[in-house]
């Protein structure tokens, strides 16, 4: 499977319109249907920033899943937060500090 390929599959798998990804990403919409249309390649900028749009890995944008490096998900959710309002980053926040809260928990009951 082609980069194109791989990029048209994840935004259909989001859900998301041309539109909806290239604001996620901070392009304009037609240099994304060049991307999908495989005319063009992003940078790796880009490349990072259409990551974080779509809280994957960018390995999952180049290689084929069967070739990609373990995913670093959690990671790159967490990057992806920063799209969010203050109130559910807040709210991120407090699932955060109960469930360290429950781990500390167990650990000290074990």
């Amino acid at each position: 499977m082609t980069f194109a390929e791989r990029l048209t599959a994840l935004r259909k798998h989001h859900s998301l319109t041309h539109q909806a990804l290239a604001d996620r990403v901070g392009i304009h919409v037609t240099l994304l249907r060049r991307y999908e249309a495989g005319k063009t390649q992003p940078n790796l900028d880009t490349l990072r920033q259409i990551a974080l749009a779509l809280s994957i890995g960018a390995d999952l944008l180049l290689f084929d899943e069967d070739d990609a490096a373990p995913q670093t998900t959690l990671r790159l959710q967490f990057e992806a937060t920063q799209r969010l309002t203050d109130d559910e980053k807040t709210t991120v926040k407090r699932v955060l500090e109960g469930l360290h809260l429950a781990h500390e928990a167990k650990r000290w009951a074990a």
